[in-house]
């Protein structure tokens, strides 16, 4: 598997320093409120598991699945709900917890979806962000790592299913998804 990643990014211990400051900041900026995170599957899981380890107070936790981009690299636009929410949000701080952000059409969609849901705050913690992809504004309150425009695997990010397992963020070889 590490054949096909011309080079890592970011290493586990890099990701996991990050997230401890971002832990702690949710951690001072959710005391005394009713939280829930939302994470994004499949990819948002380990940034999900690294960061509950990291936030000091109560918390409640679910999934949803929402898809934009099926088997393909490229998004298709449409949004689809795969998974909703097992829990009621309704006066419920919300952060989403995201792997990575790129042309922002799936998380504006997600962030609406939830909103009509009447919580007290929508917010988004997300892990890394691809700013020269963006085709829709979103503001993220908790962000690891702005990144450049390469086909990022790892750490939950994946191609074709394949690579989320890997303890670090790695550049996948073109010859791999291009073929």
């Amino acid at each position: 598997m590490n054949k096909d990643i011309e080079r890592v990014l970011l290493s586990e211990e890099e990701l996991s320093e990050k997230i401890r400051g971002i832990g702690n900041r949710i951690s001072e900026d959710y005391k005394d409120k009713d939280l829930i995170l939302i994470g994004v599957l499949k990819g948002s899981v380990p940034f999900m598991a690294e960061l509950m380890k990291r936030i000091n107070i109560p918390c409640k936790m679910d999934f949803m699945a929402v898809s934009s981009y099926g088997d393909s690299s490229e998004s298709s636009g449409v949004v689809r709900i795969l998974k909703d929410l097992d829990f009621e949000i309704e006066n419920k701080d919300v952060l989403i917890v995201e792997d990575i952000i790129d042309s922002g059409i799936t998380l504006r969609y997600l962030i609406n979806y939830l909103k009509a849901k009447n919580p007290t705050s929508v917010e988004i913690a997300c892990l890394l962000n691809k700013p020269e992809r963006r085709e829709v504004d979103i503001e993220v309150k908790y962000l690891g790592y702005d990144v450049p425009n390469y086909f990022l695997v790892g750490y939950g990010l994946d191609y074709a299913e394949k690579y989320r397992n890997l303890p670090y963020i790695g550049i996948l070889k073109e010859e791999v998804y291009k073929k």
